[in-house]
């Protein structure tokens, strides 16, 4: 008789254990048992302090989130670095930024300013625009090289992010594949089991399907969730390399637009939409041409073993002559995307001008012209993608027809060769089929060839689906080499506006003024203003195309404390003396000192229109800075609070809900405390030396002498930019613009000249002079007097203008008649009117 045995219970078994091991404790000798409680007793208190200390740590950072997120700030690292928290779930995320190393920049600027001759991009010299606007988007070298050159930004090395990405989904690209081997021949099974009546085995591989469909479906989400993780990324990596490249202190985010010329206006379109397209086209290639590829030759090494090699020698001369002719009768996708990408970007670029200047346009009561423009724009997109859709619909016929049901027929034929033509297939003496089975040994040789039937026409279906994806992808090919050629030519312009690469041809003279011909100096680090032979050249919207110089060239130095008024008409370039000086135009001749810094004890622009940044109220005081800049210079709000009062705007906190608050600023400041707002900025940077163009135009006039006064009582060296002389009284110089003829001192121009010099002046007018005069002296006056008399010379020939219009109406209201001597005598209401006026 069997001996009854009682399961121990789990309660009993940790029980035993623990006295096990008491007893091998009081075994031990007491200095044992000492060191081994002292020892656990430190195990726990550590593990206990390091938890805590865990916890605090993590509370502590979501504290200082929250705390960044709302003053819109974040950390600055050593090595440059920078980490932000952005708002996620419930909480904060912390993400650090790292900047892009100039030698980084110095490594791609031979990719994108130097393409390989092989390329077909340049003819092996550097050229003024990569890609030349001759270069058409399509499946060329030209695109290889491109998408390369992107590659190299998109996946930096071999142990990057990104390459674990496209590792993980070519581990399950690779597992549907075999998954789709599995399905393939458990489809033949389940096939051969329903013919013959094998209920259990019909039963078991129902189940099996089940649990693969389980497992399958989970890959499949797994693949497109990491194609979305790629694109992801790759979106990161190439708009953090063009905001390194496009914002930075050599202004190639004001260059590219209004100096090269190379990219147009739409920026904006290239970094949001054609970034977005090109990255998304680039992570579906990795799946939508590298599975396809792995399909194509298991499936094709599957086939082969069960068709022979003349099946599939036939499927593979099918696949090469099918697509050989696809890709001839396919239209160039990739030029027409890139036409379209290009149309998009002007109907949004219309869009966002009307956004910025809605105000003028509904004072001028624009609405009906705007309409116009916008209406236009969108026909020409929309007509230009009905164009492409056309050519699609034609395509695509032909497309579905070869892939869909020439290949299926054809597949048919191909998998009939094992029945009718045995020999001529190679599988003559195959005593087996591909796929045995060893559940059903018994069944008759129809069963069995119902199975190879049913599993050779599943993998026909999936190398038919594989070559179709892959004929599908040649046209998503097509479209990515338009992105491609957007994206190429954004980052190449912005590496020729950064590095200044516009060096002419071989063999070829530049331009007069133009990019190509700028050979001035720029010294930073010098105590003040200065410019000497120095012209100032309006630059032309093109980079190849030459600027107008707007006056002579100007020589002046400005010291510490020489506060100084710069007049003129409009138009004579006021404004472009800023520009010059910031560095925003080039220095085509002469020399122009300033100092090194832009803020504090440097030099600082208020341009005309006052510019409001998005965040807080304290962002806009201490703009450019961020909260760390201005912890870092050991300001806090209670100064801010006394900036704002020195220019009379102390009720914004209280006003607006505190330094945190957030507001669409530019519309809720009014014009005047929007200047106001500007020149709490000089206050709160204190610049050595300050440029202000027409800054206080919406200002009162006691506001504005209080904004003058206070800047130099803090030792700022205003030069004020302004059509109003009444700003005198508040500078020590005064250099005046746009002068001709007698008008222009000697350190300006000379104002006597000889009569064949008045000639040649009429041949070849003279560019507008200058004069540069200390306010209040004599020379003033007597420039005064030159200016009233001038004037008064124009007003007494006045009458003299007036006779001579009228001889010229008169002339001009002679008729001829062809053929005729005399003239054409005038109609009879214009003698009664002639008439009527001599009597009066």
């Amino acid at each position: 008789m069997a001996v009854q045995s009682t399961p121990r219970k789990p309660q009993d078994s940790l029980r035993s254990a623990v006295l096990s091991l008491l007893r091998t404790f009081n075994r031990q000798s007491k200095r044992a048992r000492l060191i081994a409680t002292v020892a656990l007793t430190l195990a726990v208190i550590s593990s206990g302090w390091g938890a805590h200390q865990l916890l605090r740590r993590r509370s502590e950072d979501k504290a200082q989130g929250r705390r960044l997120l709302r003053r819109n700030s974040g950390l600055r690292g050593k090595d440059g670095s920078r980490t932000i928290f952005v708002p996620y779930r419930n909480s904060t995320a912390k993400v650090v930024i790292y900047p892009t190393k100039p030698t980084s920049f110095d490594a791609h600027r031979r990719l994108f300013l130097n393409p390989p001759r092989a390329a077909g991009l340049s003819d092996g010299q550097p050229a003024l625009q990569v890609p030349p606007p001759n270069t058409k988007p399509g499946l060329n070298i030209a695109f290889l090289h491109q998408f390369l050159s992107l590659l190299s930004i998109m996946i930096p090395h071999w142990n990057s992010k990104e390459s674990g990405l496209l590792l993980s989904q070519g581990v399950f690209l690779l597992l549907r594949t075999y998954l789709s081997l599995v399905v393939t021949r458990l489809d033949g099974e389940i096939v051969r089991d329903l013919v013959a009546g094998n209920g259990r085995g019909f039963l078991w591989g129902l189940v099996k399907w089940c649990g693969i469909g389980g497992f399958a479906s989970y890959t499949n989400a797994a693949i497109k969730f990491l194609q979305s993780k790629v694109s992801i990324a790759f979106r990161t990596r190439l708009t953090r390399y063009i905001h390194d490249l496009y914002l930075n202190d050599n202004l190639n985010y004001y260059k590219v637009l209004n100096l090269d010329g190379g990219i147009g206006q739409g920026i904006d379109q290239y970094i949001c939409n054609d970034l977005t397209l090109f990255t998304n086209s680039a992570a579906s290639l990795y799946s939508s041409i590298g599975k396809p590829l792995v399909d194509l030759c298991v499936f094709n090494y599957q086939l082969f073993r069960s068709l022979g090699p003349l099946g599939c020698s036939g499927l593979l001369a099918n696949y090469i002559i099918t697509a050989t002719a696809l890709r001839r009768l396919s239209p160039p996708f990739g030029k027409l995307k890139a036409v379209e990408n290009r149309r998009e970007g002007d109907f949004r670029l219309l869009h966002s001008k009307l956004i910025t200047n809605a105000e003028e346009v509904a004072f001028y009561g624009g609405a009906d012209i705007e309409k116009v423009f916008l209406d236009a724009s969108f026909k020409d997109l929309t007509t230009w993608m009905e164009g492409i859709y056309r050519l699609k619909i034609r395509y695509n016929m032909l497309e579905d027809f070869v892939v869909k049901y020439s290949w299926s027929a054809f597949g048919y034929l191909i998998t009939s060769l094992p029945v009718f033509l045995p020999e001529w297939s190679g599988l003559a003496n195959t005593p087996e089929p591909a796929f045995p089975s060893s559940s059903s040994p018994s069944l008759n040789p129809q069963h069995t060839r119902m199975q190879s039937f049913i599993t050779n026409k599943r993998l026909m279906l999936s190398l038919a689906d594989a070559g179709s994806r892959m004929m599908y992808s040649l046209k998503d090919l097509s479209e990515l080499a338009g992105h491609t050629s957007r994206v190429y030519s954004l980052i190449s312009t912005l590496h020729r506006v950064h590095a200044n690469a516009y060096a002419p041809p071989r063999h070829t003279s530049p331009e007069q003024f133009s990019l190509s011909d700028v050979h001035g100096t720029v010294q930073k680090g010098y105590d003040g203003i200065r410019l000497e032979n120095c012209p100032l050249i309006a630059p032309a919207s093109l980079h190849q195309l030459p600027g107008s110089p707007l006056t002579e060239p100007l020589t002046f130095t400005l010291p510490a404390g020489a506060h100084t008024l710069v007049s003129g008409s409009n138009g004579s370039g006021k404004s472009s003396i800023a520009r010059v000086v910031a560095g925003l135009w080039p220095t085509y001749r002469g020399l122009v000192s300033r100092p090194r810094q832009i803020g504090a004890d440097g030099i600082m622009f208020l341009p005309q229109r006052p510019y409001l940044s998005i965040g807080t109220l304290r962002d806009q005081v201490i703009y450019p800075h961020s909260e760390i800049d201005m912890r870092e210079s050991s300001r806090n709000d209670r100064d801010l609070m006394r900036v704002l009062e020195v220019v009379r705007l102390g009720y914004l906190p209280d006003r607006e809900g505190g330094w945190d608050a957030r507001r669409e600023w530019k519309d809720v400041l009014s014009g005047g405390e929007k200047q106001r707002m500007a020149f709490a900025r000089l206050v709160y940077h204190e610049p050595r030396f300050a440029v202000i163009d027409e800054g206080t135009s919406a200002v009162s006039s006691d506001v504005e002498g209080l904004l003058y006064e206070t800047c130099k009582r803090r030792g700022v060296t205003v030069v004020v930019m302004s059509t109003r002389v009444g700003l005198k009284r508040y500078c020590d110089w005064n250099l005046t613009l746009g002068l001709e003829g007698d008008e222009v001192r000697e350190d300006g121009g000379d104002g006597d000249d000889s009569e064949e010099e008045e000639e040649e002046e009429e041949e070849e007018p003279l560019l507008p002079g200058w004069s540069f005069d200390r306010i209040g002296t004599v020379e003033e006056r007597v420039g005064v007097e030159r200016e009233v008399q001038a004037l008064r010379e124009k007003l007494g020939r006045v009458e003299e203008w007036r006779r001579r219009k009228e001889e010229i109406e008169r002339e001009l209201a002679r008729v001829w008649v062809s053929g005729e001597e005399e003239e054409l005598p005038p109609p009879a209401y214009l003698e009664e009117k002639e008439e009527d006026e001599e009597v009066e």
